[in-house]
């Protein structure tokens, strides 16, 4: 009885993980995925860059926050992350004007109509 225990659990482990819907997985442009690049290595420390997640520096909006801001376009956007950081201290950064379209068609991929802000 006791050999076919291992069996029986291996068994109801993989009948569990196969109820698990497939993970969504999101392919990006190859300007998305520049953006996507540079968030990653220039927002990261202050912003959450993917969906679903935590900003490090609770001061600093999430990503998938600003673009579901009501009445943002990409032109909204574009003009925001042209002239997004000019504070003293640690805001004191420009975004790369070459970067501002990749750094723009990243974070609109985090638009979703259903997007509920957190309480």
């Amino acid at each position: 009885m006791h050999k076919f225990l291992p069996l029986a659990l291996g068994t109801a482990a993989l009948a569990a993980c196969q109820t698990v819907p497939p993970r969504q997985v999101i392919e990006l442009t190859e300007q998305e995925a520049g953006g996507y690049a540079f968030a990653k290595a220039h927002c990261a420390g202050c912003h959450a860059i993917t969906a679903n997640a935590t900003s490090p520096n609770p001061e600093s909006p999430p990503f998938e926050a600003v673009v579901n801001t009501k009445g943002l376009t990409a032109r909204t956007l574009e003009t925001f992350l042209r002239d997004s950081h000019n504070f003293p201290g640690q805001m004191a950064f420009e975004v790369d004007p070459k970067k501002v379209d990749d750094l723009t068609a990243y974070m609109l991929t985090l638009k979703r109509a259903d997007y509920r802000p957190p309480i």
